[in-house]
């Protein structure tokens, strides 16, 4: 197995430098069940580590544990030289949940000035985050009214409300339609000059466009941690699911619901997508159909 540290070098990363995560021999999991098994990483260079596994691999829990929300069973999480207990700790990191746990009955601004209160954000910074995400026209309406993809946008505005050393983000682009998501990425991306990134995904493709590192995790156990160009993978099925059928999708097989199409890898999947919106196929989703973490440890 590649080394499970990550180091540090050059000006660029002096800031993650005093901001190193680590885990070290850590258990974890809910009610005395655990679902992460002694996993052990250091990562202290400002990078978009992606956390890749299948449903149930223990990508959550991670996330939670790394947060402060969940107490090991065994084992230790730090920042820097400092538990993870320790509030100033905690301070230096932002954790998104794949659950957003806003109140139904708040407006868009109501919600965002709230947290931004909580966060010791400056009112300025709501304004800020409603153009970033590009929602200033649903900052009057109730989160009880948006879809999940708008809602999604809202939760990630929380994420920049104030900057942080260290992102935890998990699963950010579910339920986005693909044009959001890459939007989403996009923003990601500009964070990892001199941040530290985690990103929780299922799907190898996405790792690969906005990855660097890739931490993967199989049965709660971390099995690989490398870097993403090293990742080797056999070929793999996507599907396209889409709102209404064109001739642009000739060359796909019709499955149920979704179009098929075999790649080499999923470094074609952005130019694949990318040439389909511009021949006017309106994509709903797009999922692997086949699952290609197995390629990964044949």
């Amino acid at each position: 197995m590649p080394s499970s540290a990550v180091r540090s070098s050059g000006p660029a990363s002096r800031a993650a430098d005093r901001f190193r995560i680590s885990c070290r021999g850590v258990s974890s999991g809910y009610l005395g069940h655990r679902v992460l098994q002694d996993v052990s990483f250091t990562i202290d260079q400002p990078s978009i580590y992606v956390v890749l596994g299948p449903n149930g691999a223990g990508k959550t829990t991670l996330f939670r544990t790394l947060a402060g929300i969940l107490r090991p069973y065994e084992g230790e999480v730090t920042i820097g030289d400092e538990d993870i207990d320790r509030q100033r700790s905690r301070d230096h990191l932002h954790y998104l949940s794949h659950v957003d746990g806003i109140p139904d009955g708040l407006q868009v601004r109501e919600a965002l000035e709230f947290y931004a209160r909580v966060e010791r954000a400056e009112a300025s910074d709501v304004d800020r985050v409603l153009d970033l995400l590009e929602i200033q026209e649903l900052s009057d309406r109730y989160l009880s009214q948006l879809s999940a993809g708008q809602r999604k946008r809202v939760s990630i505005a929380r994420v920049f409300l104030r900057e942080r050393e260290i992102y935890l983000l998990d699963e950010p682009t579910a339920n986005l339609d693909p044009k959001l998501a890459r939007e989403i990425r996009t923003i990601i991306l500009g964070l990892s000059r001199d941040k530290i990134v985690l990103y929780s995904s299922h799907n190898l493709f996405e790792a690969r466009e906005i990855g660097r590192h890739v931490l993967v995790l199989r049965g709660g156990r971390l099995v690989l941690f490398d870097r993403i160009e090293n990742l080797r993978s056999a070929h793999f099925v996507i599907g396209v699911r889409v709102l209404e059928p064109t001739d642009a999708l000739s060359e796909f097989t019709l499955q149920g619901d979704y179009y098929l199409r075999e790649l080499s890898g999923p470094q074609e999947v952005p130019a694949l997508l990318r040439d389909l919106e511009t021949r006017g196929v309106r994509i709903r989703e797009v999922r692997e159909m086949e699952n290609p973490l197995e390629d990964l440890f044949e």
